[in-house]
């Protein structure tokens, strides 16, 4: 099934109960959103000729146990994978699941995901006589081929410990140049970075023999992605409050993907010509080229609900000195680039 929204939309199509497409049927542009349903959290890579975005199905918590994928050859039509992923197969999901992050390894394809937002004891909505959120964190799913079905990898979460204060959740792979898999993680406000070991069953220890290192940048909140572009590391995250119209993207600079991180500043903000609530983004390199996409959710305006969120992508650009220039939302996305 192809699913290619171009047809035009009016502004009152916001308020219907699914979100709309919002580009000219004339033009050969993916329009924003690029596929319809509630989806936020998109994580965005190329896998052999296509492009793929892994998006969190967005509703209630006890109604987030699945995940859907979307496949594009050109970043135009998009095709749907339905529930490549769900809590049947996971079976110490038992409240949500969002956040994938999806890498290839030896030709199997890995899926990272957080599921049953675990809480602390000392933190708003612990409650001591009901355990669902007293255990959960980061699992990993495998599967044969990008579109899955994918299964639960251990059984069990990678990561359900809290370390350096962070909450075990919005998790990214980074594969540096020396085939090191990074693993960037953090919410509350903090973010650690560790290394995956060799078959993703665990962590190697740092020379100090912690797991994990902090590496919070000024301002970080959560949904840390990272990439690399002429020998320089760039560290995203999303500032602000997921549920309201504060939540931004701000990115930092370094030379090692441990760091240090130099904070720049924010890149992508709510615009009430367009859309509020921009943030937990990722990057999509056209493989061979200098050519960026950002891949982020937004809220329509009007907004309906906390869980009203859809994913769309613009082109992003860099200055000479190798910063970013501030992404502009659109309605009409970006134009047909074909990876091959």
């Amino acid at each position: 099934m192809k699913i290619n929204f171009l047809a035009p939309l009016l502004a009152l199509s916001f308020a219907c109960s699914s979100p709309k497409t919002e580009s000219s049927q004339d033009a050969p542009l993916s329009g924003n959103p690029i596929f319809e349903g509630w989806y936020a959290d998109p994580e965005g890579i190329v896998f052999g000729d296509e492009y793929w975005v892994y998006p969190t199905f967005s509703a209630a918590f006890e109604e987030q146990m699945h995940f859907d994928a979307f496949s594009s050859k050109d970043l135009v039509t998009w095709q749907k994978h339905e529930r490549i992923l769900d809590s049947s197969a996971v079976k110490w999901a038992r409240q949500a699941m969002w956040a994938p992050a999806a890498i290839e390894k030896d030709g199997k394809y890995y899926l990272f995901f957080a599921a049953n937002d675990p809480l602390t004891p000392e933190r708003p909505g612990y409650d001591p006589d009901n355990d669902i959120n007293h255990f959960g964190g980061i699992g990993v799913a495998v599967a044969d081929s990008p579109g899955g079905p994918f299964k639960d990898y251990l059984g069990k979460p990678l990561l359900s410990d809290f370390h350096n204060g962070a909450q075990p959740i919005d998790q990214f792979v980074f594969r540096d140049t020396d085939g090191t898999h990074y693993f960037f993680y953090g919410g509350w406000s903090h973010c650690n970075i560790g290394k995956l070991n060799a078959d993703f069953t665990g962590f190697e220890p740092w020379e100090d023999g912690q797991l994990f290192h902090e590496i919070t940048p000024e301002g970080y909140v959560e949904g840390p992605f990272m990439f690399l572009r002429n020998g320089t590391y760039y560290l995203m995250w999303s500032e602000g409050g997921w549920t309201n119209d504060s939540y931004k993207v701000a990115y930092a600079m370094a030379e090692k993907a441990t760091g240090p991180y130099r904070r720049i500043g924010t890149i992508l903000e709510a615009d009430t010509t367009i859309a509020t609530g921009a943030g937990h983004n990722s990057v999509i390199q056209k493989p061979g080229t200098d050519e960026w996409y950002m891949v982020y959710h937004r809220r329509p305006i009007p907004n309906e609900g906390r869980d009203h969120r859809v994913t769309c992508i613009d082109v992003m650009e860099f200055n000479e000195d190798g910063t970013i220039k501030p992404v502009q939302m659109t309605f009409e996305g970006v134009a047909a680039n074909p990876v091959k």
